[in-house]
């Protein structure tokens, strides 16, 4: 089965949240994805005004109807924000003030600017006054996330009840430090049955002895991977830019705001995603395509 990423905010220098992206950029970035194994993605789009995030959206629309290849790429969209939690640490490298509480009003407009393509939107469960937003959002069809947040258990599983699916890559988007037992990942874990649980496998965002563990806990139908890529995907150690913003990649690929503890997504690559998901956590070539296409694939509603 092909490979299909969920979560891709840019690549091969190209960023998806540039209001300057033009046909030829995304076209260029779309043939660096294929040509790494990916068949497919959802463009992904983080927090900034629902102006900007309308424009962002409706211009990678007509891209995709003026080029065909962009639309075999770019199956949908995803928005990760603006509807997150602005606390220092769960904010990452969003910025904090562009994020608002969850409303059903400025989603409809995110969902009117990409014209029934948005197929999964990243909020923060105790954002989203009684689940409004996301009872909403899953009656036009679109997988709700949580992510860049910190819902008490009672939250969180309210938010399963009224249909939140998924979470995004799960231990990122919160503090470097978190207390020992009640945070959100222990929430998420002690929920994992009823979700779809998203990892990005590059050793940086969860090192790997720690990935390990939590897939001891998780079904394998449950689980999928991404890369979270960003622009500066394929390009090396620098400062590049993220959604307006400078992003710094280390030697060793890894992304940060500059002086920032938190990343910043991340720079690994689609054959790296396969080639770290068979030597490093030991999965099968069926299991790649499960993990890494076919489960992502099901999650927002394309298979």
């Amino acid at each position: 089965m092909p490979y299909f990423d969920p979560q891709v905010n840019g690549y091969a220098g190209v960023d998806f949240c540039s209001l300057n992206l033009t046909q030829e950029d995304l076209r260029k970035a779309c043939e660096a994805i294929r040509a790494d194994g990916i068949e497919g993605i959802l463009a992904t789009v983080i927090t900034d005004s629902i102006e900007s995030l309308s424009t962002k959206l409706s211009q990678m629309v007509r891209f995709r109807e003026a080029d065909r290849f962009i639309a075999e790429t770019i199956r949908g969209f995803h928005v990760e924000g603006p509807f997150i939690n602005p606390a220092q640490g769960y904010v990452g490298a969003h910025p904090a003030s562009e994020v608002k509480p969850a409303n059903a009003d400025d989603a409809s407009r995110l969902l009117d600017a990409g014209e029934g393509l948005v197929r999964l939107m990243t909020l923060a469960p105790e954002y989203d006054v009684n689940f409004e937003t996301t009872r909403f959002l899953v009656d036009q069809g679109v997988t709700v996330s949580a992510g860049h947040c910190d819902p008490d258990l009672t939250t969180l599983q309210g938010s399963i009840d009224a249909g939140l699916a998924m979470i995004t890559h799960l231990g990122n988007g919160c503090p470097v430090t978190l207390a020992r037992h009640d945070n959100f990942i222990q929430r998420v874990l002690s929920e994992a049955e009823r979700l779809w649980i998203s990892f990005i496998p590059d050793g940086a965002h969860v090192p790997f002895f720690a990935l390990r563990n939590y897939l001891k806990l998780i079904d394998i139908e449950k689980i999928v991977f991404t890369t979270d890529a960003i622009m500066a995907a394929g390009l090396g150690p620098g400062v590049y830019e993220l959604s307006g913003a400078p992003v710094e990649i280390d030697e060793n690929g890894v992304a940060r705001r500059p002086g920032l503890e938190n990343l910043a997504g991340s720079t690994i690559r689609g054959h790296e995603v396969v080639k770290n998901l068979q030597e490093k956590l030991g999965f099968s070539d069926a299991e790649v395509d499960l993990v890494f296409g076919e489960n992502a694939r099901r999650a927002v509603g394309l298979s």
